[in-house]
């Protein structure tokens, strides 16, 4: 009965896992991590004996102290793997914010001229909209008097 609940709970985790990769909320390098877990069920509820035999093999006396401890040893290389993906974006977003601080002191000062159409149309102030202007045209076969 156990091996049916394991491989059960490792296809639907398998089964999310790629779902949710293929609708690109989940990145590939972080896929890696949950396809080793789910295998790892897999293998796990296929064959339950695995989990004796490396136990025995490492001189873990309770198998079940040898499952906790890789699941411990797991979840500490997730939080480390993304404390520094946090990090690391935090580090950018930060170095953005002062670029842009910057540019918009030297915009304000007048040191850059940037047009309107240069910062996009979000940024432009509703005062400054104004529709484009459009030049009068002659109708075809008419030439303009001089």
């Amino acid at each position: 009965m156990t091996t049916v609940v394991f491989v059960i709970v490792a296809a639907i985790t398998l089964a999310t896992l790629f779902r949710v990769l293929r609708s690109g909320h989940l990145r590939e390098k972080y896929a890696v991590l949950w396809i080793v877990v789910g295998l790892a069920v897999v293998v796990i509820g296929v064959w339950p004996g695995f989990l004796n035999i490396l136990a025995d093999w490492l001189g873990v006396q309770v198998p079940s102290n040898l499952l906790f401890f890789l699941a411990i040893v797991l979840l500490l290389g997730v939080s480390l793997h993304l404390s520094l993906a946090v990090s690391k974006l935090e580090a950018e977003t930060r170095t953005l914010a002062e670029e842009i601080a910057m540019l918009w002191e030297r915009t304000e000062r007048g040191a850059v001229a940037v047009e309107p159409a240069e910062r996009g149309p979000a940024a432009v102030e509703p005062a400054e909209r104004q529709p484009a202007a459009v030049e009068p045209t002659e109708p075809e076969g008419r030439s303009p008097q001089a």
